[in-house]
């Protein structure tokens, strides 16, 4: 049976919140991992504190660990970001906020910028917040592509968005984008409340998909592999026998725990990912 190889697996600074970034990359660096991807959230890197002197300290220390950045994901669910807002200097400013997430993500080596579709107000008719989110994201990748960078596009659930909820919604949106520099995220929680599958995705995205978010749930969450009910096992063997080529990485909060102790919730994703991977347990 085909595996999915070591190497495509990275780390990230999720749940690392209320540790210094060094202690995340160190950390990182410990589980044998050699790129990133960087949560932008306050402490760390976010997109209202992110100075170039602050940018220039998270470069050291990403090098200082021998880490290259894979990934820049700024907060954009929780924050005051939402790039389809029905509110004009809200959106705006958003855009504009992602424009300078873009130059963070090209000053630190970066390869991908990370996108959501953001979401609209409840009472108006989708078609608005639809084409908002469109003009934005257009604006937002065509920046990227002036600074050499891709971008990455994820779904998001329906608590979360309502805009873009499965994979169907995904596809739509990505080819009225029609952007050559836009690939995809499977996110396991969102794939699973959405009714999709590994197969659906693969068959509507195909090599565009270059990243997924290995997350357990009931089924919506962001847990630590075992603490809910999704087959990831099956997950990772759907997209190894798919050929699979992209990277992965895990996506531990929202549980007090994890933010506690990430540590521990980090070895026992990689405890439970290694038998799905061409090399043994990983260890600290």
């Amino acid at each position: 049976m085909p595996q999915l190889a070591f190497r495509q697996l990275i780390g990230a600074s999720f749940s690392f919140q209320h540790f210094p970034f060094a202690f995340a990359a160190e950390t990182m660096r410990g589980f044998g991992v050699t790129e990133i991807e960087l949560w932008g959230i306050a402490q760390h890197l976010d997109l209202f504190h992110a100075s170039d002197a602050r940018v220039e300290q998270v470069r050291r220390v990403l090098a200082d660990n021998g880490l290259s950045l894979r990934c820049f994901t700024p907060e954009q669910v929780i924050y005051p970001i939402n790039i389809a807002s029905g509110d004009t200097g809200l959106r705006r400013g958003s855009i504009d906020r992602f424009r300078r997430g873009a130059y963070i993500c090209a000053a630190l080596g970066g390869r991908y910028l990370f996108l959501t579709p953001g979401r609209g107000f409840e009472n108006e008719a989708p078609a608005a917040a639809w084409a908002r989110s469109v003009e934005s994201l257009a604006e937002i990748a065509g920046h990227a592509r002036t600074l050499g960078l891709r971008c990455l596009l994820e779904p998001l659930q329906r608590v979360e968005s309502n805009i873009v909820t499965c994979a169907s919604d995904l596809h739509r949106l990505f080819t009225e984008l029609d952007a050559d520099n836009v690939d995809i995220v499977l996110d396991t929680v969102a794939m699973a409340t959405a009714g999709d599958t590994v197969a659906g995705y693969m068959r509507l995205f195909g090599d565009r998909i270059a990243h997924v978010h290995v997350v357990d749930g009931t089924p919506s969450g962001h847990l630590v592999w075992g603490d809910g009910a999704l087959p990831l096992g099956r997950y990772i063997e759907d997209l190894a026998a798919a050929g699979y080529a992209g990277t992965l990485t895990f996506e531990p909060f929202g549980n007090g725990s994890y933010a506690l102790d990430p540590v521990t919730a980090w070895r026992r994703n990689l405890d439970a990912i290694a038998p799905y991977l061409d090399r043994g347990t990983v260890t600290a």
